[in-house]
């Protein structure tokens, strides 16, 4: 009987190595997926409204299976231009399905402020316009074979972050929003239609952003209970994630800088919401 338990011992202990050691074998196998170097594809897309053609472009990662996030992107006042792509792909990058999206119609681009701006306030004077553009894109970003449609979010800079809170406010089905050197004094301001968590970050030394816009932002945001962030850098100006502020700033005569560390720092504080709001 002795020698019958020891034996039997003998067996679970082999078992268990062996266990252990394909344990450790399929982790290693995990690990090395895990690290394999991001493919990004970047394709450019045509779409449109009843009234408006559109072109954006989709960034994702092939060498990550099955479905995640999507996530729409809205550009600067310039347009739909080589900057917005850039985050498109760093997104991808990160393991999402991303959406650089049009809201000017046909690609167009402003080269002079005067357009810009001209541009920007076409979309925002014309909501119903600008909302059926918005969800266009979003629709199309549901529809594609890498993206969950129940795991959306929209992120803008400048214009595009005004667009993207505009959005947010009448009730679009997202659920995260961020926006960075944007302004919050918006044409629809928060209500209970707002479902989306919310990020803001801001520079401090921002002229286009009035402090009064700003209390009255985060008034409205209190008043419906709703889950946001507000972020503001000190002594940073207006267009601090873009290296092609600078040169803008010169150029026009604008109150534009880029600034390193309030890039880093945004960007981090995006990778944390939706690590809280995707991942966990």
């Amino acid at each position: 009987m002795k020698r019958l338990t020891a034996f039997m011992l003998c067996l679970l202990v082999i078992g268990m190595a062996s266990c252990k050691q394909k344990s450790e074998s399929k982790t290693a196998e995990e690990i090395e997926a895990e690290e394999l170097p991001a493919k990004v594809m970047g394709q450019e897309v045509t779409y449109a409204t009843d009234s408006t053609n559109l072109k954006g472009y989709i960034a994702v990662n092939e060498n990550i299976e099955g479905k995640r996030p999507g996530v729409l992107i809205v550009h600067e006042w310039w347009g739909h231009n080589d900057y917005v792509r850039e985050r498109a792909d760093m997104l991808a990058e990160m393991g999402y399905t991303a959406f650089a999206v049009d809201m000017y119609g046909d690609g167009v681009q402003a080269n002079h402020p005067d357009d810009a701006g001209k541009f920007a306030m076409s979309v925002f004077n014309n909501l119903p316009e600008a909302t059926a553009r918005f969800n266009a894109a979003l629709e199309l970003l549901k529809s594609q074979e890498s993206v969950d449609p129940e795991k959306i979010a929209a992120i803008g800079y400048c214009f595009g972050g005004s667009v993207a809170l505009t959005m947010a406010n009448t009730g679009a089905d997202l659920d995260a929003v961020a926006a960075f050197h944007s302004g919050v004094q918006l044409p629809v301001m928060p209500s209970n239609d707002l479902k989306a968590r919310v990020l803001v970050c801001n520079g401090a030394a921002d002229p286009f952003i009035a402090e009064e816009s700003v209390e009255a932002f985060k008034k409205a945001m209190d008043s419906v209970g709703a889950n946001y962030e507000y972020v503001s850098y000190p002594d940073v100006k207006h267009s601090f994630t873009s290296k092609a502020a600078d040169a803008n700033a010169e150029k026009f005569g604008l109150p534009l800088a880029y600034d390193a560390d309030a890039d880093t720092k945004s960007w981090a504080s995006l990778q944390k919401l939706f690590e809280e709001v995707f991942w966990n």
